[in-house]
């Protein structure tokens, strides 16, 4: 017997070993059985609305017998509908952002990760407020309008008040037609009291990797150090939400664990949240391990092919349809391209994952001795810009919902009714059009300002299209910017 409660604020509740297994069994028996799967994709399509789209979800069992089914036609369908999920609430926009690594100073051990304590080979650093304007300044010159911090758990080197004084800094530089509009924080799981502090601070998303949920397998990957506490670590969003953090980011790192036992906690972890909280995750993330200082991920014995991932992601949407899909530079360009139709919305571009690797480099320049993991898409952020808009993709800067307060059940409620493509749609076009004008190539911007007319014909509001339109004239004809609906 076990004690599976999505509602308890314990981490061995919600995420219960016990319910895991009787999952996977489930879902074992089921794989092949057409009828039953035929009705669970069936409530995972989208539904239209006379004011939008309807979306039901899935629950983590009925998600896991898609995940554990290997007939080739039902793959295929659930490609086919987290392609149809995506583009009913996200349309053909995709977010993009860059991750800035402030410190890699660690105590904890991970065995996965080069920063853990007792890797002596990499160099140890910490930007100071200095060089964090300076990689801003960088970023904003490439054209990012959108942050997520990163740094290792160090109480000494990166106490709470550098990183509160690093989201200042970073908010507060000003250069050209730069600005940073969003910071997302990846920082190690911390109190409630620290994380009222973040959101007094104007973050974002608050984005934190559980690694594994598996709880034997998380304390033999973090020996030692405070990441060591799997509960503290996965109760983590709920001190987050109490703290009056809106949205959180979940994501597991897959290659360290089984990947369905993974996927099945992972998705009770977003059931958690909205069980409780009344929102489930803004974001999750599909991170999969990757080679690094002293990390050779062929060690690892639970890695996963191109093609699992992929139907992992898949299944991710259907399960979770309204959340924000994010893929990094970890993968290649390839394996960016095939899972942009299956439901991800949020990928990373002309990405570093070193301390201070973006000012004084060129694009086609990378530090690596500070690297938190190889890097496999090295493209600059206009080749991303305009490789997603040869394949119908909007680039979209737009970090609008968070500064006019449509966050959480806000966000949500907006995003679930198919409102939200409303304001998403055109502010996209408008943050795109200020890449084009201040940052992008010849060649970017002629295949840009095409998209942007085609894309201004689609608004079906004659009112929002005409503001839109006057915007965009304004934004190419003046230094005016940020403009939002």
């Amino acid at each position: 017997m076990f004690n599976y409660n999505p509602k308890s604020l314990k981490a061995e509740e919600f995420i219960n070993d016990g319910e895991i297994r009787e999952t996977l069994a489930y879902a074992e028996a089921h794989k092949n059985d057409r009828a039953m799967i035929d009705e669970i994709l069936e409530k995972a399509r989208p539904k239209k609305t006379g004011n939008g789209w309807n979306c039901a979800g899935l629950t983590h069992r009925e998600a896991s017998v898609l995940l554990a089914c290997d007939d080739p036609e039902v793959i295929e369908k659930i490609y086919k509908i987290a392609e149809e999920i995506k583009l009913a609430f996200y349309g053909n926009r995709i977010v993009i952002f860059a991750p800035l690594y402030l410190s890699n100073y660690c105590v904890n051990g991970c065995v996965y990760c080069p920063y853990h304590l007792k890797n002596k080979t990499i160099p140890r650093k910490k930007l100071t407020q200095e060089e964090v304007r300076a990689e801003v300044i960088a970023l904003q010159d490439m054209g990012h309008k959108r942050l997520a911090i990163e740094a290792g758990e160090d109480p000494k080197n990166n106490p709470i008040e550098y990183i509160l004084e690093c989201i200042n800094t970073i908010y507060s530089t000003q250069h050209k037609n730069g600005a940073i509009r969003r910071v997302n924080v990846n920082i190690a799981a911390t109190t409630v009291e620290n994380y009222r502090k973040l959101r007094d601070a104007g973050i974002g998303t608050y984005i934190l990797f559980q690694e594994t949920y598996h709880k034997e397998s998380y304390e033999q990957l973090h020996p030692t150090g405070p990441k060591h506490d799997y509960c503290y670590h996965t109760e983590a969003m709920d001190r987050a939400m109490e703290g009056g953090i809106d949205d959180v980011g979940l994501g597991v790192l897959f290659g360290l664990e089984l990947y369905k036992y993974e996927f099945a906690g992972l998705i009770m972890h977003a059931e958690h949240l909205e069980a409780v909280h009344g929102v489930g995750p803004h974001t999750i993330s599909v991170p999969r391990l990757k080679r690094a200082d002293d990390i050779d991920p062929d060690q690892f014995d639970n890695g996963i092919d191109d093609d699992t991932f992929a139907k992992i992601t898949a299944c991710i949407r259907l399960a979770v349809p309204y959340t924000g899909i994010i893929i990094s530079t970890r993968e290649n360009e390839t394996v960016r391209g095939r899972l942009l139709n299956m439901g991800v919305s949020q990928v990373s571009g002309g990405s570093r994952t070193s301390v201070g690797g973006y000012a004084g480099y060129s694009a086609d320049e990378r530090p690596h001795d500070t690297e938190q993991f190889d890097v496999s898409d090295q493209r600059s952020l206009d080749e991303v810009i305009a490789w997603l808009m040869d394949y119908g993709h909007i680039p979209s800067f737009c970090t609008a919902c968070y500064r006019e307060g449509r966050t959480g059940d806000r966000f949500m409620s907006l995003c679930k009714s198919g409102q939200i493509i409303n304001c998403c749609h055109p502010n996209a076009l408008m943050t795109l059009c200020e890449y084009l004008v201040d940052y992008a190539s010849p060649a970017t911007k002629e295949k840009g300002f095409a998209m942007i007319d085609a894309e201004l014909e689609k608004i079906t509001n004659p009112k929002v299209k005409e503001i839109a339109k006057k915007n965009i004239e304004d934004i190419k004809n003046s230094n005016r910017r940020d403009f939002r609906f």
